[in-house]
């Protein structure tokens, strides 16, 4: 078995989702190189972080961190690409055990209840296939020993993309796209709101907006990468 697996790699290795260049057997999903070529965020312990200032006075957030800085063009781009895109679902798991452990050890992400991803549309998730934060989510899950809930939190109806509109237009797009199920589920209890990207953070101020419908809620939030 060994030896059919070796050859099947040498015919058709792993390479890097990162870089594509061709994985050593020691590692998975992205290289060595790459993993340490990151632009990491460190939002985890810092308190006022770039993504608790951007709230402020909006919606109130516990704590927020994301694991990478997200430049156009740059590595953290081509790998949440390859992940929303390429249904290269591995790379969920990866940022989730990554940012999950900083999360575990920091004082600030304490007892979280639940982990609550932004929702697809029915039809855009029919479309592409899956949500690209379920295995980030489910990976979070276990590694803080919280549940992972996509059910309670939904979309009501599609959009346009996101990526190339000015702040006011964003949140006239996302406003009241958003309906939680169960407005009782999530009394007293400590959500983890996901999600990929944040740049304006209006999508997640609608998705806090309607969570903030339960009673006496905490929410954090937990984001693959921050643009500057």
């Amino acid at each position: 078995m060994q030896l059919f697996k070796d050859i099947f790699y040498l015919f058709f290795p792993d390479v890097c989702l990162s870089c594509n260049q061709q994985l050593s057997k020691n590692e998975n999903t992205i290289c060595t190189i790459c993993r340490h070529d990151f632009p990491l965020a460190n939002f985890t312990n810092q308190i006022d972080n770039p993504i608790e200032k951007k709230f402020y006075g909006r919606v109130p957030i516990e704590s927020a961190s994301a694991l990478f800085i997200f430049h156009k063009k740059g590595k953290v781009q081509q790998l949440i690409h390859q992940l929303k895109y390429k249904n290269q679902q591995e790379i969920g798991t990866l940022i989730g055990n990554w940012l999950g452990e900083e999360l575990k050890s920091s004082n600030r992400f304490k007892n979280i209840d639940y982990i609550i991803p932004v929702p697809l549309h029915p039809k855009k998730k029919k479309l592409r296939g899956y949500n690209q934060l379920t295995k980030f989510g489910v990976t979070l899950a276990k590694v803080l020993n919280s549940e992972y809930i996509d059910n309670k939190l939904i979309k009501t109806y599609s959009s346009e993309t996101q990526t190339k509109k000015g702040i006011v237009a964003r949140w006239n797009n996302v406003n009241e796209q958003f309906k939680i199920k169960n407005e009782d589920y999530f009394n007293n209890k400590h959500i983890l709101l996901i999600d990929d990207v944040i740049t304006t953070g209006a999508t997640l101020e609608s998705c806090a907006n309607q969570l903030l419908k339960s009673k006496n809620i905490k929410i954090s939030l937990a984001l693959m990468a921050f643009t500057e």
